[in-house]
């Protein structure tokens, strides 16, 4: 032990020797090595500092981008429109895909509210079926406007034989319809709740007003009317503004609502995007109306067998809004009044030239007669489709027993289409005849029945061979019946035999003297 204590004596004492005997230079050295150490930390702090500066420099400029992007997003534009102002986008600004000039949406920018003194709130109940319903929308935002008033979202009609309980809403884009026609007239989704409270105790008028009536006709007839009762309800609106002698605004005003404002859902557009997708080339739409409500309506039942008949004779009859009960339809072919049959339409198609292998999309509800109707059609054109074979079950899902908006999807596809053929004229084909007039002429095959039907029983019985018969039916249908520029037959006094204003929109579309001649 005592050994062990000296030992360690010694030791302490010889480190004590060795702190004594350290030269001043050693101390330099030492101290030197201690602030090169400090400079060397102070340095990776330093270092670190600027790196981490600059990884929240990057984490910053990619948070900017992503909601730059996230905003170039909701705005509705698509990666080429804001890359193509860039320095590096080198493509040509008119190398755009067919879909992208079709489908992009221009950026809005709204209007300023128009104002005007109120005269009151209109509330209108549209009938009848979609395209019925939409040229009286267009109607009802022209007579609001005319008359300072504020107009309610229409009411769509869910009595009629279609039984259809669509809204507005579940057909139409309601906040574009609203905010797109701002300038115009004040439209709302909802009656003030102190107007709503007078409504329901029925302090309001309701009427139908005179069918094919001048904007006079409102002025001294339903204004008065609005100012007395605050509330005014048009309970019918089918065919109550005339086609004619309507001052140049009116008419313009008509045309923004019809193809501007009255934009489809966006599930219902996706939908229609999706079909142009798959039928993918050129295409002709085919709206073959030959459903059961028009065959019964009509009394046209050519090719009809005796229970079909019966069964069509029945319903019409049950219908209390349909006036005409007795009906001869052999008469009624001959005068032209009845839509072809898919027999006769697709002889018809085929003597006009339409190729074999065109694709057919076939715009309607459900064929009377199904497949077996559909046989003749089908043979003559085998790349024959609709929505129903084009779309899975899922898609459709949605517009399930709402015939509006099954119609609405093929209105979309109708006027993409290359070509589009109505069997009739009904007010589908109408509506959508010039609604492509408005994009451009785009060719509309409008069929002259009175003369088809003479041509093909006579193809039929043998006193034509098919040359004859195919030279005929196209001499019957040159260009002033495809759709292109013509004036608009106007007849006072006879305002239900004049041409349809939405067919042919006359006054929105360019002045025949500076048409191209092409068209």
């Amino acid at each position: 032990m005592k050994l062990v204590v000296n030992y360690s004596c010694r030791q302490e004492d010889s480190n004590e020797n060795k702190k004594e005997r350290l030269r001043p230079s050693d101390l330099s050295m030492m101290k030197f090595l201690g602030e090169a150490k400090v400079k060397k930390t102070m340095l990776l702090r330093a270092c670190r500092g600027r790196m981490k500066l600059w990884i929240l420099r990057a984490i910053a400029i990619l948070s900017l981008w992503t909601c730059m992007i996230q905003l170039v997003a909701v705005g509705d534009f698509r990666g080429a429109k804001l890359l193509k102002d860039w320095p590096s986008y080198v493509s040509s600004p008119d190398k755009h895909t067919e879909e992208s000039k079709s489908f992009v949406q221009p950026k809005v920018h709204l209007r300023p509210k128009r104002s005007y003194k109120n005269n009151g709130h209109l509330l209108v109940s549209c009938n009848g079926g979609l395209n019925q319903m939409r040229a009286a929308i267009c109607d009802m935002v022209a007579i609001a406007k005319y008359l300072n008033i504020t107009l309610l979202v229409p009411e769509l009609d869910k009595t009629s034989f279609w039984a259809d309980s669509s809204d507005f809403k579940d057909i139409f884009d309601v906040d574009h319809f609203i905010t797109s026609l701002r300038d115009e007239v004040q439209i709302l989704k909802e009656l003030p709740s102190k107007l709503k409270s007078r409504v329901d105790l029925g302090k309001f008028y309701e009427l139908a007003p005179v069918s094919w009536s001048n904007i006079s006709y409102y002025h001294k007839q339903i204004l008065p009317l609005l100012k007395k009762y605050k509330v005014v309800h048009l309970n019918r609106t089918d065919a109550r503004l005339a086609n004619n002698r309507l001052p140049l605004e009116i008419q313009k005003l008509r045309c923004k609502v019809n193809f501007h404002s009255l934009r489809f859902t966006s599930q219902i557009e996706e939908l229609g995007r999706k079909i142009l997708r798959r039928l993918n080339g050129p295409f002709l739409v085919l709206h073959l109306r030959y459903e059961m409500d028009m065959l019964s309506f009509s009394g046209c039942t050519r090719g009809c067998n005796t229970e079909e008949v019966n069964e069509l004779t029945t319903m019409r009859f049950a219908n209390s809004k349909w006036k005409e009960k007795v009906i001869d339809p052999k008469l009624k072919r001959k005068e032209g009044l009845c839509p072809l049959t898919p027999e006769e339409t697709a002889l018809v198609l085929t003597a006009l030239g339409i190729d074999s292998n065109t694709q057919v999309y076939i715009a309607s509800g459900e064929i009377y007669g199904g497949t077996r109707r559909l046989r003749s059609l089908k043979a003559a054109f085998p790349n024959l489709v609709n929505k129903e074979t084009l779309l899975e079950a899922s898609d459709l899902k949605f517009l399930k027993n709402h015939s509006s908006q099954m119609a609405a999807l093929d209105y979309f596809v109708s006027l993409e289409s290359d070509v589009f053929v109505p069997t009739y004229d009904g007010n589908m084909a109408k509506l959508v005849e010039g609604h492509r007039r408005y994009l451009g002429f785009k060719k509309t095959i409008l069929l002259n029945r009175r003369v088809l039907v003479c041509l093909i029983d006579r193809y039929n019985d043998g006193s034509l061979n098919w040359d004859e018969f195919s030279a005929y039916v196209r001499e019957a249908h040159s260009e002033d019946r495809a759709g292109s520029p013509k004036k608009r037959v106007s007849m006072e006094n006879r305002p239900k035999e004049e041409d349809y204003f939405y067919a042919n929109p006359e006054e929105c579309l360019p002045p025949l003297d500076k048409m191209p001649r092409s068209l």
